[in-house]
């Protein structure tokens, strides 16, 4: 299957939605006070002139292998794969046209990857409903089902990340800071450490 380069990006279910969907809803619900909980906005930490901090890498945007070719989904669907670190989904809507997104669906980073693909180029969460938009990623419509309505009452709208997207061969290729895991992790060790007054990577 041909896949041509564009700037958009995103994904949806397979074969299985219906029991991943189900299985999926009462997880949430059994643990939806604890995630709300754990979701709930906090103050920005200041920055850190630490040992870590300073190891630090720029970002870097690089195209790196995310699928086969081969493993594109249909028209309509979508796959997850993963690129530089991070989670994504590939999505080709009804008319052929692929995109990639992050797969965490806020507010409680549910797989956006088993959404479904709408034919006004949006991508639907499995859960609560909440569509964002292939091309930007931007918040259409915020949690409307019921379960939906109960959850994202609590957090303000928020979209997801897209990926420039092209074909290499047989691999399809996303666009991402193949330094932002690192960059990521490195700072939430430092925070650990900071905790523990060893934020100089001494110990007492």
């Amino acid at each position: 299957r041909e896949l041509t380069e564009t700037a958009h990006n995103s994904f949806i279910l397979s074969s299985s939605f219906n029991k991943s969907t189900l299985k999926m809803q009462s997880v949430i619900i059994a643990t939806l006070i604890g995630s709300a909980a754990a979701f709930a906005p906090t103050s920005q930490v200041s920055t850190r002139s630490t040992a870590l901090n300073a190891a630090k890498g720029k970002p870097s945007l690089k195209y790196v292998p995310c699928i086969s070719t081969d493993d594109l989904p249909a028209p309509g669907s979508a796959t997850s794969g993963v690129a530089g670190g991070l989670a994504i989904c590939i999505a080709v809507d009804d008319k052929g046209a692929v995109y990639a997104l992050g797969d965490k669906c806020p507010p409680v980073n549910q797989p956006l990857s088993f959404g479904t693909v709408t034919s006004d180029g949006c991508i639907s969460d499995p859960v609560l409903g909440t569509k964002f938009s292939l091309k930007t990623g931007e918040v259409v419509s915020w949690c409307p089902t019921g379960l939906g309505k109960l959850v994202g009452g609590i957090f303000d709208p928020v979209g997801v990340p897209t990926y420039p997207v092209k074909a290499k061969g047989k691999t399809v290729e996303v666009q991402v800071d193949v330094n932002y895991k690192a960059n990521f992790e490195a700072e939430y060790w430092s925070g650990v450490l900071d905790a523990q007054g060893k934020a100089n990577g001494k110990y007492y």
